[in-house]
C-alpha cells in the first residue's frame, strides 16, 4: 500500500472523507496527538485501525462526534453530568465514557455496552466529521506500544505503508491523549489522566471523581478495561526506562554510575555530566505534555540503552505526564 503524506488543502479533506466513507483508515490530527480514524459505525472499517496498528482488539477505540446531535446518535443514555461536562469542556481534550447506542460495534468498544467518546477542538479533524456525517473511531496513529505522534513525520515513520492517507495538520497543541472520565457507573471515575484535569472535573460536577487504580497501578492481562491506555505496553521506546524519584544531587549521582542517559527537565540539561534528553520544565507540567512523546523517540534516536527519567508532578497536568511516563517505563520507579 502506498501511504500519501498531504498537507491540509480542500482536495485532501475530501480525499479523507472519500476514503473514510469507502471503509478505510486515515491519520488526522487533533489538538491532543494524531489519530487513526475510521467509520466508527462499521466494524470492518474499525478492524483496519487494530490491523494498521497491531493493537489488541480488547483496547477500546474512542468514538469522535463533531456536535450534539452526534452525541444523540452514538450514546444510548446522556446523564445531566455528561451535559455538564461537554458544555464546560468541548470541543477540545475530554472523553466521556457512557452507554453506547446499538449504532457502535462491539469492535470498537472491545464487546462492552459503553464507549467513549469526544468532540475534539483541532478544526481539521472536526470538519471531516461534519462533512462526512460519520462518528469517527480513532485510537492515537502509532504502531502499538510506541509513544503516540504528535507530528505527521512521526505517523508516517510508524506507519507508512500501513494505511493510505496522512493528513499534515503540523504539530499538535497538547501532547497527550485526552482526560477520560467515566459516566457510566453510579459514580464519576477518572480512568485516564489529561489536559483535564481531576479538579477541574470535580469543580464543574460539584462532586468527588474517583480515580482508577490503572492510573498508577500495572493492571492484570485479564482485567476488563473502560479505557484505552490502561492495559498493555504503552508509550514505551525500545530501551529501558526508569523513572527517579531523588533530590537531583542523588540522580545525578545514579545517572553518571550506570551511565544511563537523562531524560530530564530542560533546567538540568547543563548540569549534568551524561547524554541528556529533556522533556519540557520542571515547574511547567503542559510543556513537558507537549514534549514527552517527542522525547521518548528522541532516546531511541539516540540509541539510549539505560534511560533515567526525572520524576514529575503528579498534580493538575503533571498526573497525565507521570501516568503517560510510568507506563513508558513499564511501571519501573526508584525512590532514593
Amino acid at each position: 500500500m502506498k501511504t500519501q503524506l498531504l498537507n491540509v488543502s480542500r482536495d485532501s479533506i475530501k480525499l479523507a472523507c472519500d476514503i473514510l466513507k469507502s471503509g478505510d483508515v486515515v491519520a488526522i490530527p487533533t489538538e491532543t496527538v494524531y489519530g487513526l480514524f475510521a467509520d466508527a459505525t462499521k466494524s470492518e472499517a474499525c478492524l483496519n485501525i487494530f490491523k494498521a496498528k497491531d493493537r489488541p482488539q480488547d483496547n477500546p477505540l474512542i468514538v469522535h462526534i463533531s456536535d450534539y446531535e452526534m452525541l444523540s446518535e452514538v450514546a444510548a443514555e446522556i446523564p445531566d453530568d455528561a451535559i455538564k461536562l461537554a458544555d464546560a469542556f468541548w470541543p477540545g481534550p475530554l472523553t466521556i465514557i457512557l452507554k453506547k447506542s446499538i449504532l457502535i460495534p462491539d469492535s470498537v468498544s472491545a464487546g462492552l455496552d459503553t464507549a467513549g467518546i469526544r468532540m475534539p477542538s483541532n478544526p481539521v479533524v472536526l470538519e471531516i466529521i461534519s462533512k462526512t456525517r460519520l462518528p469517527l473511531a480513532g485510537p492515537s496513529a502509532n504502531r502499538s506500544g510506541r509513544p503516540s505522534p504528535t507530528d505527521a513525520q512521526t505517523v508516517y515513520n510508524d506507519m507508512n505503508g500501513r494505511i493510505p492517507l496522512i493528513i499534515d495538520g503540523g504539530s499538535c497543541d497538547i501532547g497527550v491523549e485526552s482526560t477520560v472520565v467515566s459516566l457510566a457507573g453510579e459514580k464519576p471515575i477518572l480512568f485516564r489522566p489529561g489536559f483535564i484535569t481531576k479538579e477541574q472535573l470535580e469543580e464543574v460536577l460539584g462532586k468527588e471523581v474517583i480515580l482508577s487504580k490503572g492510573i498508577s497501578e500495572e493492571l492484570k492481562s485479564d482485567d476488563k478495561v473502560l479505557s484505552p491506555g490502561l492495559k498493555h505496553k504503552h508509550y514505551a521506546p525500545k530501551r529501558e526506562v526508569t523513572i527517579v524519584n531523588a533530590p537531583f544531587e542523588k540522580y545525578r549521582e545514579l545517572c553518571e554510575k550506570d551511565g544511563a542517559v537523562a531524560l530530564c527537565f530542560d533546567e538540568y540539561v547543563d548540569r549534568l555530566n551524561v547524554k541528556c534528553v529533556s522533556y519540557g520544565g520542571e515547574k511547567d507540567s503542559a510543556s513537558q505534555a507537549v514534549k514527552l512523546f517527542s522525547a521518548l523517540r528522541k532516546l531511541d534516536e539516540i540509541k539510549a540503552e539505560k534511560v533515567y527519567a526525572m520524576m514529575p508532578s503528579t498534580e493538575g497536568v503533571g498526573l497525565a505526564v507521570y501516568n503517560r511516563l510510568l507506563r513508558s517505563a513499564a511501571f519501573r520507579v526508584v525512590n532514593l
